[in-house]
């Protein structure tokens, strides 16, 4: 459970300025103000990372890049449409990796030993759900305004993913018992 949060801690860490922006949108109205501040944020985390002498991954320089990209590009369209098909990049991104046979293996504690073919399956699921709303984000973002779209992403982002993870906990726990009894009894 340690891996998977230290894991979140860096997506959230990779999708800051994107937050940032979508939290400053949603309270100030003011589009520009909120993508200088989320451009500003992206900047400044690789400046401080490059001072603390860090590694800066991946995901981190491709978070930067599509902010300036999609930033400059809604400052000089004034569409924010622009800053909103960031998430879309991100989620195809993830999502691929996630197609990664067995990825979600090594975030299983040692007793979860006899799931670890549902974990993949799992693994797989969580690919389908980063890809789903990489579409879904597509098809709000082309359709509704800037504030409609933060609040169904937001709502979205966070149900479906609570979501998957108890149902899949659920399974994993009651598989996982009924195959540690079952074992007990051949034994």
């Amino acid at each position: 459970m340690k891996n998977l949060f230290s894991a979140g801690r860096f997506l959230v860490q990779d999708l800051a300025s994107t937050i940032l922006f979508l939290a400053l949108y949603l309270i100030t109205d003011n589009l520009f103000l909120s993508v200088g501040i989320g451009m500003a944020l992206g900047v400044t985390q690789i400046l401080w990372a490059l001072f603390r002498r860090q590694t800066i991954g991946t995901m981190q320089w491709l978070s930067v890049v599509l902010v300036l990209a999609s930033g400059a590009a809604t400052f000089f369209t004034h569409d924010p449409r622009f800053v909103m098909m960031k998430p879309t990049i991100i989620y195809c991104i993830v999502g691929a990796v996630m197609m990664r046979r067995g990825w979600m293996n090594r975030y299983l504690p040692p007793r979860a030993e006899s799931v670890k073919d549902l974990a993949t399956a799992f693994g797989y699921a969580w690919a389908g759900l980063m890809f789903l709303s990489a579409a879904l984000n597509i098809g709000l973002a082309l359709s509704l305004d800037a504030k409609v779209w933060a609040a169904i992403m937001s709502a979205w982002g966070i149900a479906s993913k609570v979501a998957l993870f108890l149902v899949q906990y659920a399974v994993m726990t009651s598989i996982g018992k009924r195959r540690a009894v079952l074992a007990t009894r051949a034994a």
